[in-house]
């Protein structure tokens, strides 16, 4: 579950650089609740997908200079002889961050 646990890293920081509101990344771990280096590993991640990802100093944020956009749907479920649990839907990853107030 560490796949689906980073893809809803990659949503909360992908919304934070979309709204230019991220800070630093000491300030992005904190909002995360995950450490610098992961925040610099999921910047990584989504240069990667080829984001064109900036910092300001002026606005203090990381924001996309290009246009940018990321979908992540996940669908998880287990059966047997008798039933279907669904484990995980899309809507998963749309729950907002702890410290997001929109």
């Amino acid at each position: 579950m560490k796949t689906i646990k980073n893809l809803e890293r990659l949503q909360q920081l992908h919304k934070l650089i979309k709204a230019a509101s991220t800070g630093s990344p000491l300030e992005i771990s904190q909002k995360m609740r995950i450490s610098e280096r992961m925040v610099y590993r999921l910047i990584d991640q989504l240069k990667s997908l080829d984001a064109v990802i900036r910092y300001s100093r002026k606005i203090r944020s990381y924001h996309y200079s290009e246009p940018f956009q990321l979908h992540i749907s996940i669908s998880v479920a287990v059966s047997n002889k008798h039933t279907v649990t669904k484990l995980y839907d899309g809507s998963y990853f749309e729950q907002p961050l702890k410290n997001e107030t929109s």
